[in-house]
């Protein structure tokens, strides 16, 4: 990537001046200080990157804060350390049973890490047991103390349960009893084989992968393969229209506004779970936002510009080339967050092209937003803008790392017992592909995003303007589809379904099983899937999510089948289907899907 400087174009500069907000904005100073204040504030800005980068970019104030209030309240609640060394001497009575071949009744949950034949022997299963009751003695430590705030318990709950599962026996191959029989069953092959792949991984990250390395899956030739053309392409996005292939189709198309955290084919894997082949299959014409992956002239880059750019220029050349009056505008993720602001700003305007909106596991509220508002607060958002400062962006890496701290076990500790301690190799998937094929965040849009949408929750609370003038999802006025997963770490299923509380239009809930992304990448045959479905008409009483999961069945099967029904129902009279792009003009066709943004490493 280029790390000249660009200039930023009109319309892109005028978006990034309606978004000036009072967070951002420094006192102001007289000519004669202006100059040393602003040294001084590089000076820090420099030592907070820094501290970023020894910290992986966690706030070092954020942890203390909120051990420093669970010290105090803890050194203050005799009761509490009285119930600890109880509970502490009866897990050391546990594991001398155990030690002497006694089974010992435990309440602990079937731990998948040790549920293989060599983990039931002496001496393992008395560390396999230890290491569960360490885990579980020190979540009850960080939670239940009178007094710490709700946040601060829930972050060190989870900070403590990172550093258990660091320590788990589980991986060193010292304690492992799995590596340890695997090492004398091949004469020590797994090891060479893990080192082996501990250079290829090294290389590959670095670049440096051999160019005889197979690689299973690849953009446009198995991933994003679905047929068509960029018909539209600016300084954010390329527009992707996909070919038909059904010989009549609905005249409103389909704009899917994907995550800009990631690639968009999240939505266009591989032939059988592309949910954009599916829904060109069932006779929709789909129009799919592929975004640029930003480099350092992109940092001033906003959230005005991703919606003007992005969300409303696709909009624009989706009716224009179908010439279609209204279209149907689904959002995933950050896309669908996106879209509410796109969808609230057309309602509050009377712009009435959307014939309908759908957010998949995408949040408008933020209070509940899911592990990673465990660290968010001024501090956290203070350090990674300075981290940003630099070049300009979030690199992917910060981003990828971030992720897989939620879900270490699986995404952090599994595969490295599997791939360097076992020296196997896990079976890829396109999935897994698409997850390592991250994007970078601009400096100030993702400043933006944390302090407007997560950290202040603008957009929830009536605060978050377009155009100098607020926006409410209660201004949408097309029916609303909304999914959520059951087990999402991202947008938690019952943030999701905060939407009714904010509605003022007909809503209809999904809820999935999987997770942020498997439960959306759920297509029809996928074995073991069931959804439920429940639509709450604008006039009709509120339900909370207990009262609504209790009231609504479980279905098997893919919901993308009753979306697709729903979209139809709300689609006119199936006709020819429109041409590739405009014949001239700046929507004509440019080049083959997959397009050139997704390529951008």
């Amino acid at each position: 990537m280029s790390t000249q400087s660009k200039p930023i174009s009109p319309q892109k500069g005028k978006a990034a001046l309606s978004t000036q907000t009072s967070e951002t904005q420094k006192p102001s100073a007289s000519p004669d200080n202006a100059q040393p204040l602003a040294r001084f504030e590089a000076l820090d800005r420099m030592a907070h990157a820094s501290v970023a980068k020894a910290t992986s970019g966690l706030s070092p104030s954020v942890l203390g804060e909120a051990w420093m209030d669970w010290a105090t309240h803890l050194a203050t609640s005799p009761g509490k350390r009285l119930q600890l060394m109880e509970q502490a001497m009866h897990n050391a009575q546990a594991l001398w049973t155990t030690g002497l071949g006694n089974d010992t009744p435990t309440d602990a949950k079937p731990d998948q890490r040790f549920a293989s034949e060599h983990w039931q022997t002496y001496p393992f299963n008395v560390l396999a047991q230890a290491q569960q009751q360490s885990w579980q003695w020190w979540q009850d430590a960080m939670t239940g103390v009178h007094g710490v705030t709700p946040e601060h318990e829930n972050l060190m709950a989870f900070v403590t349960g990172l550093i258990t599962d660091t320590a788990s026996p589980s991986n060193s191959p010292l304690t492992n009893p799995d590596v340890i029989a695997a090492t004398f069953a091949e004469g020590g092959q797994n090891l060479v084989r893990g080192a082996q792949h501990i250079a290829q991984d090294v290389a590959r990250k670095n670049g440096d992968a051999h160019p005889n390395d197979e690689q299973p899956f690849e953009v446009g030739r198995n991933l994003a393969a679905t047929p068509g053309k960029v018909v539209c392409r600016n300084d954010l996005i390329e527009l992707i229209q996909y070919a038909p292939t059904t010989g009549i189709v609905r005249p409103e198309p389909i704009l899917i506004v994907p995550a800009w955290i990631m690639k968009y084919y999240i939505l266009d894997l591989s032939a059988q779970n592309s949910m954009v082949a599916f829904l060109v299959a069932q006779g929709f014409t789909v129009f799919m936002v592929s975004w640029k992956n930003p480099d350092e002239s992109d940092r001033d880059l906003s959230m005005e510009d991703y919606r003007e750019l992005g969300v409303m220029a696709a909009i624009d050349a989706a009716l224009a080339i179908t010439k279609a009056p209204k279209l149907h505008a689904v959002g995933y993720c950050l896309g669908g967050t996106l879209l509410s602001i796109a969808a609230a700003a057309m309602g509050r305007d009377k712009d009435k092209r959307l014939a309908s909106v759908s957010f998949l596991a995408a949040q408008v509220d933020f209070t509940e937003a899911g592990q990673l508002k465990l660290f968010i607060n001024d501090s956290e958002v203070t350090l990674i803008e300075d981290m940003m400062a630099g070049k300009g962006y979030l690199s992917s890496d910060q981003m990828a790392g971030a992720f897989a701290l939620l879900r270490a076990r699986d995404l952090i500790w599994g595969p490295m017992i599997r791939d360097y301690m076992l020296g196997q190799r896990g079976d890829a998937y396109d999935l897994m592909a698409w997850n390592a094929d991250g994007t970078r965040m601009p400096a100030r849009m993702h400043s933006e995003y944390l302090r407007k949408l997560i950290l202040n929750n603008d957009l929830a609370e009536g605060h978050y303007h377009v155009d100098g003038k607020a926006v409410a999802v209660s201004d949408i006025r097309a029916p609303i589809f909304a999914v959520g997963t059951e087990d999402d770490h991202v947008a938690p299923w019952q943030s999701v379904y905060k939407l009714h509380l904010f509605a003022d239009t007909d809503v209809t809930f999904v809820l999935t099983s999987g997770g942020h992304n498997a439960g959306i990448v759920s297509e029809p045959g996928h074995a073991g899937r069931h959804f439920r479905i429940a639509d709450t008409p604008a006039d009709m009483d509120y339900r909370d999510p207990a009262r609504w999961l209790a009231e609504t069945d479980a279905e098997d099967g893919s919901w993308w089948i009753d979306f697709s029904s729903w979209l139809a129902t709300r689609s006119g009279e199936p006709a020819p289907p429109p041409s590739m792009g405009a014949a001239t003009g700046k929507y004509k066709s440019l080049c083959d899907a997959p397009g050139t943004y997704v390529m951008q490493r």
